[in-house]
């Protein structure tokens, strides 16, 4: 199966060993671009069970590098570009089953940051397919007009919240009101709270390449 995935975003992909077992997609935070997190697709999937796919975000904004959205103050998106944001990587993630022969609840949506609040978006959001997973790495659940999360169709749905209690860009009362949130709403939320500041914490990486195999487990 190829793995021709749509050029409405610059994207990089890291193949799998074999035929893929499944997909991580990873998201990069603000200001950074599509090769920012791909080093990280390894770490998680050292074997390489999964396609990893590192897509690049549609905006370019002040002080440089790509951008899911205008931030215009922490926790809430500015509307209209999250709106065209979310519909441009919802097609964009959309043709990976197709593309790369992996069904949708095979397939680890995660992010750091901004990157983490577009793997909530496509994760929890109305009428969209179902993930595997979702990595949200020091970012929130969007509060912005037009979007709601969807946690009904969402029961049991493993979570893994990583967030740094010194972070000064996206304090970690967001993570904590995520993992409140997404615990209220039944699903299954693993929630790593550590010293980092706005970074990722490399024992969250240590941890979570055991979990992703749970989540997305090997096939005969």
């Amino acid at each position: 199966m190829t793995t021709a995935l749509p050029d409405t975003l610059v994207h990089r992909v890291r193949p799998a060993a074999g035929a893929p077992q499944g997909a991580l997609v990873l998201m990069h935070g603000r200001g950074t671009d599509e090769t920012d997190l791909l080093g990280f697709l390894d770490l998680l999937d050292p074997r390489r069970r999964l396609l990893g796919i590192t897509p690049g975000g549609p905006l370019h904004l002040p002080p440089g590098g790509r951008h899911w959205y205008i931030v215009q103050r922490v926790g809430y998106p500015d509307p209209g570009t999250f709106a065209a944001g979310y519909a441009t990587l919802s097609a964009f993630v959309d043709a990976i089953p197709q593309a790369a022969g992996v069904p949708w609840d095979r397939i680890v949506l995660g992010g750091f940051s901004q990157g983490a609040v577009m793997a909530y978006a496509l994760g929890l959001g109305p009428g969209r397919p179902r993930p595997a997973a979702i990595i949200a790495m020091s970012g929130f659940v969007p509060a912005v007009h037009g979007w709601v999360p969807d946690l009904d169709a969402r029961r049991g749905l493993p979570v893994w919240i990583a967030h740094g209690r010194r972070d000064p860009v996206i304090g970690v009362e967001f993570g904590r009101a995520a993992r409140d949130l997404l615990s209220a709403g039944d699903l299954e939320v693993t929630y790593d709270e550590s010293d980092a500041a706005h970074h990722v914490d490399p024992r969250a990486l240590a941890a979570l390449p055991a979990w992703i195999e749970r989540v997305v487990p090997p096939t005969a």
